[in-house]
């Protein structure tokens, strides 16, 4: 695939095609750019992803600390 876009480059230059080739030039680069920004999509959303698992379980550690801790203020008020 790369010896494909390489032949078409040096076909274009031979061929004096200046315009074309920075045309295609452009194309490339636009490419490329696009390419990027959808792989720093998906590692924004798999970071995001990993945040939203650990703030859940932190949460739900929460919630049995705070059941726990009532349990044991319900025992001691009961005793006394």
């Amino acid at each position: 695939m790369i010896k494909f876009f390489r032949k078409i480059r040096q076909n274009m230059i031979k061929e004096n095609r200046v315009s074309k080739y920075m045309l295609y030039a452009i194309g490339e680069i636009v490419l490329v750019v696009i390419g990027i920004l959808i792989a720093l999509q998906v590692n924004n959303y798999n970071e995001q992803r990993k945040q939203n698992q650990v703030e859940l379980t932190v949460l739900k550690e929460l919630k049995n600390d705070l059941l726990f801790s009532s349990e044991e203020i319900d025992a001691i008020i009961t005793k006394q």
